[in-house]
């Protein structure tokens, strides 16, 4: 069946669980609406309760057997793993079940080879395709080229598996010195933000929670909204009045996932540490999602790994107009926590009231009469402070306004 000239693949989702009450079939559910965006029909789930990942095969001997004949029943044209494979489970796998062998973290590379659209997204996504086939390529080259297209041959995928091992590692070097190249842009980029004085907020999330439709309808950024995982990669920045005119950038940033790949989190890791720059976090949550206090943990959890801490979050319970009954949720990691609809807009003026409340707490309250001879200083308050009143007196403007510390020192001197 041929779809949108791709091949509609067919597959059979295997995961291990270790302890009861784990996560397992929640991941599971993750990971068919992985495969489903990554275009193939997931048509049956298989999970094994053992102690422990099987070294060789993933899973053990009779559960393989039992897979192989679903396979022949189904009509299946390959498996996905739950968890990253390692090469020796990725060969022995196909070998026992004389098909295509897949694993999480190939889906995930295969929809951020489709979804990025920038050089430097597609030059992320091909350095962390190249990492992870590296050493996979011996047994993947006659296997994927036996069964053809489908999942982890799209894009850059399908140049990497004619590599040998030494063009691969001649590769990676060419990618990683356009990346420390476009890094070293973005962090002059970052530079003139600072010297701009204008603060920023870096909105971060679970994958799907709504960031780009909030970006969108808070400042019309246009950015592509998807019921679907990973919708956006590349970062968008946009300009932000708020109601007191004081001015705020809001970044968007990569969905954050359940076992995200080693290979992304290094690849992104410039994109991911926007939010490491930013002056504030503001983290979107699917309040309409059951898993959603799991995905909550992941996001923080990501947060230490890149060492982003100690900035003021306000948490937004988002898709509160899916939502049959308003409960009164609260994430106690935050500094403050709204209930909101960013497709609808709902509770968008309390985040900005929020907004402008944490940009006071960070500047000094200055009151004082400014010669006319300084007028240009107002001005310079009017454009990073918020302005409270300004009463113009025969012996020069009487000011009184909240101004960031950037600039606190040119105003009073």
């Amino acid at each position: 069946m041929i779809e949108t000239d791709e091949i509609k693949e067919k597959v059979i989702l295997i995961g291990v669980s270790s302890q009861e009450g784990d996560d397992t079939e929640e991941s599971l559910e993750e990971l068919a609406d992985l495969v489903k965006t990554a275009n193939a029909q997931p048509i049956a789930t298989v999970i094994q309760n053992r102690e422990s990942i099987h070294p060789g095969t993933y899973i053990g001997k009779g559960k393989i057997e039992e897979i192989r004949l679903m396979i022949n029943e189904l009509d299946a044209t390959g498996v996905v793993c739950d968890d990253e494979l390692s090469p020796a489970q990725l060969r022995n796998l196909e070998e026992m079940l004389d098909t295509k062998v897949m694993d999480r973290t190939l889906v995930i590379l295969d929809i951020f080879a489709k979804r990025a659209t920038t050089s430097e997204g597609k030059i992320q996504v091909e350095l962390a395709q190249l990492k992870y086939s590296l050493a996979r390529m011996v047994g993947l080259r006659s296997s994927l080229s036996r069964l053809g297209g489908g999942i982890g041959t799209r894009g850059p995928g399908e140049k990497k598996l004619e590599m040998d091992r030494r063009l691969a590692k001649d590769r990676i070097a060419q990618l990683k010195r356009e990346l420390e190249e476009m890094q070293r842009h973005r962090e002059v980029t970052r530079g003139q933000r600072s010297k701009n004085k204008i603060p920023v907020a870096a909105i971060v999330g679970y994958t799907n929670a709504g960031k780009s439709t909030l970006l969108n309808t808070l400042t019309g950024a246009g950015v592509l909204e998807e019921d679907k995982l990973f919708a956006t990669l590349d970062p968008t920045t946009r300009l932000l009045e708020l109601p007191s005119k004081q001015q705020i950038l809001i970044t968007d940033t990569v969905g954050f996932i359940r076992k995200l790949p080693h290979h992304l989190i290094e690849a992104f890791k410039s994109t991911l540490l926007e939010a490491k720059y930013s002056d504030m976090i503001i983290h979107v949550v699917d309040a309409s999602n059951p898993h959603m206090e799991k995905q909550m943990h992941i996001v923080y959890e990501t947060l230490n790994n890149l060492e982003i801490k100690d900035k003021p979050v306000i948490t937004l319970f988002n898709k509160q107009d899916k939502l049959n009954e308003k409960a009164s949720l609260r994430d106690f990691r935050a500094d403050k926590t709204l209930h909101v609809s960013a497709k609808h807009g709902e509770g968008l003026d309390l985040l900005q009231n929020e907004l402008e409340e944490m940009l006071r707490q960070k500047n000094i309250l200055v009151e004082r009469l400014f010669p006319y001879s300084q007028a240009g200083k107002i001005q310079l308050i009017r454009k990073y402070g918020e302005l409270l009143e300004e009463d113009y007196k025969s012996d020069g403007i009487y000011v009184k306004a909240y101004v960031p510390l950037k600039i606190y020192e040119t105003v009073v001197n």
